[in-house]
């Protein structure tokens, strides 16, 4: 039984949450191994609309046992927030394990993160100030607070306090806001503490046991590959690896246990935030791709940016990810347009790249170098085959495949967790 990776080989708002749902039934893990509240996956069952930020989407799977590893930053409100409001919804969250590595977002990591991207102005970076950034530049600089440190009252006050005595002169000296005291902050966390203590594991152990056992392990990734702290369009990125190479960082697995490597990516391309995108739409176009689509921010609600399918980001997604297969989201919103552009290669100052430049600046003075494929009128919302598909959305489909330079193994055609079309078995 293999170990699978899914991520966004975009720059996230792929669909993840829909692809690792699907596969919820038939795993037995779901491991969150990256990035913290500021991104969502928005899952659909029988008609209900699930928004999760933090919790993997695997916790909607009876059976299933959600992880939140240690590569996850983890904001304790925002985690018994989603807790509740599942429970509520009639949702068993009785099985989730919290890594006792994860680093924990304190008040004043939300705090640095607001007045820091004001401070910014032009230069801000977009992120959601829920403070992911500045907790993740915590765990670099080694003043980061762990989940097993609340449960040490002593050592967690030493910590807040150490992390204080900076964080206070910047915001003092520098942005004019008050200091926060240990007081404060100790309450805060310890208020929560209690109730996370029964979700505490060494889920490093718990996931390489599982695997020994023959169990199957879903990997789930936040945000997505151009989003990558390394591999994205760097500085516009997130703060944590959001690549495949993260998923064992971030679990605690080994690379040698890792069997697929899935890239979710939509049939369009999206952004949300500042940063370049090439194949962007700034006209009536890109407006009906974002009312068509329902591209609007899972977590902020933010109109996301809209542009055509990207083939030269697939190819570097599927190259610094070493994908497997490609699951594409969202062909149904193309429905209706005679044709349909698809960047094949860039035009930086009259030169031709195929591939991604090296060069960020070059990225971001890139022109798309489009082909135009012919569209389809038919309604696909109810195809569950290929070949029920129209010709022309066959022929767009297996364009991409070529382009991307991976197989298609699954086609989203709606927003439902049946409205997928299978081609390949991706646990097989």
């Amino acid at each position: 039984m293999p170990a699978v990776v899914v991520l966004g080989a975009q720059w996230g708002d792929e669909g993840k949450g829909k692809a690792t749902d699907q596969l919820g039934s038939r795993v037995d893990y779901v491991v969150k191994f990256n990035g913290g509240n500021n991104a969502g996956h928005t899952v659909v069952i029988d008609g209900e609309k699930y928004a999760l930020h933090l919790l993997p989407s695997g916790i909607l799977s009876p059976g299933v046992t959600p992880v939140i590893g240690n590569g996850v930053v983890v904001d304790l409100e925002v985690l018994f927030q989603e807790i509740d409001a599942l429970d509520a919804r009639g949702v068993d969250t009785s099985k989730l394990l919290v890594s006792a590595n994860a680093h924990i977002i304190a008040p004043y990591n939300r705090t640095i993160d607001k007045v820091t991207e004001r401070f910014l102005g032009k230069r801000r970076i977009g992120t959601t100030g829920r403070g992911i950034g500045p907790t993740y530049a915590d765990k670099i600089s080694r003043v980061g607070i762990r989940v097993q440190d609340l449960f040490d009252e002593h050592i967690l006050a030493q910590k807040i306090e150490g992390a204080l005595d900076q964080k206070n002169h910047l915001l003092v000296k520098v942005y004019n806001r008050r200091a926060i005291t240990v007081e404060e902050t100790l309450e805060d966390l310890l208020t929560l503490a209690e109730r996370l203590r029964p979700m505490v594991a060494d889920t490093s152990l718990v996931l390489n046991q599982a695997l020994d056992a023959g169990k199957t392990v879903l990997f789930e990734a936040g945000q997505a590959t151009m989003l990558d702290v390394d591999h994205g369009t760097y500085p516009f990125v997130t703060s944590s690896s959001a690549t495949a190479g993260g998923a064992c960082t971030g679990s605690g697995v080994g690379p040698t246990r890792i069997d697929r490597v899935v890239g979710v990516i939509k049939a369009y391309t999206t952004r949300v935030g500042e940063g370049p995108f090439p194949t962007e739409l700034l006209d009536d176009m890109g407006e009906h791709l974002r009312k068509t689509g329902g591209e609007y921010g899972t977590t902020t609600g933010r109109p996301r940016r809209t542009g055509w399918y990207d083939a030269v980001v697939a190819r570097y997604s599927s190259r610094v990810n070493g994908l497997t297969d490609l699951v594409v989201t969202k062909l149904d919103t193309l429905t209706g347009l005679e044709k349909v552009p698809v960047c094949v290669a860039y035009d930086v100052n009259g030169v031709r790249h195929d591939e991604m430049p090296v060069d960020q600046s070059e990225f971001h003075h890139a022109t798309p170098i489009y082909e135009e494929l012919d569209g389809w009128w038919e309604d696909i919302s109810a195809c569950r085959s290929f070949d029920e598909l129209p010709a022309t959305a066959q022929r767009y489909v297996l364009a991409l495949e070529e382009m991307s330079g991976t197989r298609v193994s699954a086609i989203g055609v709606g927003p439902g967790r049946e409205a997928t079309i299978v081609r390949h078995d991706l646990l097989s």
